[in-house]
């Protein structure tokens, strides 16, 4: 059977540069022409270049949902991504470097190819990104025109969803430390309480991004203050949603250092249960919901992410922090799902592991990486510094 191939038109735009920023993208049938999903999102304060490469990971990301065997021509305006996608030209800039990594694990080398378009061609993308923008300037998020929702919610249906990125799971057998250097620790922050935690309602990337409640906020201070007793954090790393953001924020403060902010560490997309209580979302939906508990590739209704692609995009994550800091300490501060599939991760777990884990609001969790591939948990679910 001949590979499906698309086509991705991407763009992203920063009013200020840097300043207010935001990306779009389409996916087209190579043969038709017909856009199949589209992409966009106001991502705060960043430059055009920023944004251009996040729309184009939007863009690859929506294209392999549909199908990950498809070949992709991608389409931009931007000289400076297209040159150093291709390889021509070299990415020195550190905030361009983790970015085109995270780029090229979309899809394998070779099912992707990069081709300049003048602007005026580049139309469809470019509508989109000041679309995201905006709607940021309003503040909210970039929402799907009505009449195109329910070809991508069948899109999602339909799709073949990634396996899970099963890598880092621990080996059979040890070395003594010294044999393998320093390792690489990440310690694992959850975020502060909001308005939905203590009710156990769905609250992920596809919702209102709610911001951090008073005991949030308390939280995230008796965070910080431990930490900071601690002393051995080198670096933060974070999700670059409200709660997260402001815990990160709490805390490198408190430490004197900067938040690098990393998509992969998103909460997952719930969908239409955004919101609702389980057993609200169970009344509602409940044969999806029962397909979500019993697949990893399951989504939940109204086109959310299943844990499958999570698990992929988490692991990406984590490799880039790794990359990015070998035999440091770094402080990840993200939710619930993607700590605890970094968690099931380290330990070789299956996927309904992740039922079987308490992870409180503010709590820590520590894995550390070997040279040799292995990992080893160190500490699940601390909440002392918040008695």
């Amino acid at each position: 059977m001949t590979a499906r191939r698309f086509v991705v038109e991407a763009d992203g735009g920063s009013r200020g540069n840097p300043g207010p920023a935001g990306y779009g993208a389409v996916v087209r049938d190579g043969d038709t022409g017909q856009i199949l999903a589209e992409a966009a999102e106001f991502i705060g304060h960043a430059t055009n270049n920023v944004a251009e490469y996040k729309g184009l990971i939007a863009g690859l990301r929506a294209a392999r949902e549909i199908d990950p065997g498809a070949s992709v021509d991608v389409r931009m305006d931007s000289k400076l991504v297209v040159e150093q996608m291709s390889g021509r030209w070299k990415i020195k800039h550190p905030d361009m470097q983790p970015l085109a990594a995270e780029a090229r694990e979309v899809f394998p080398r070779g099912q992707v190819r990069y081709t300049w378009i003048p602007r005026e061609k580049n139309k469809e993308a470019d509508r989109l990104a000041n679309e995201a923008m905006d709607a940021g300037k309003a503040g909210r998020q970039w929402e799907p025109r009505p009449a195109a929702a329910p070809a991508r919610a069948a899109l999602a249906q339909a799709a073949e969803e990634p396996e899970p990125l099963e890598t880092a799971a621990p080996k059979a057998g040890w070395a003594a430390p010294a044999d393998l250097g320093t390792p690489t620790t990440l310690v694992l922050l959850r975020h502060g309480e909001t308005h939905l935690t203590p009710e156990k309602r769905f609250s992920g990337s596809g919702g209102t991004d709610p911001e951090l409640s008073e005991k949030g906020r308390w939280q995230a201070e008796r965070a910080a203050e431990a930490l900071a007793a601690r002393g051995s954090i080198q670096a933060v790393v974070a999700s670059p949603m409200r709660r997260t953001r402001q815990t990160a924020e709490a805390v490198a403060a408190r430490l004197g250092l900067d938040v690098r902010y990393e998509e992969g560490l998103r909460e997952v997309d719930f969908g239409a249960w955004e919101g609702l209580t389980f057993a609200e979302a169970r009344e509602r939906y409940p044969d999806d919901l029962t397909a979500w508990l019993g697949s990893t590739k399951a989504r939940p209704t109204g086109g959310g992410e299943s844990f499958a692609t999570l698990t992929h995009r988490v692991g990406v994550a984590r490799d880039k922090i790794l990359a990015r800091y070998p035999g440091k300490t770094v402080l990840v501060v993200s939710h619930v799902s993607p700590i605890k599939t970094l968690v099931r991760l380290a330990l070789g777990a299956p996927p309904d592991s992740l039922y079987r884990m308490e992870l409180s609001a503010a709590s820590f969790c520590a894995v550390q990486y070997y040279a040799d591939g292995n990992a080893s948990l160190r500490l699940l679910n601390d909440t002392g510094h918040l008695r």
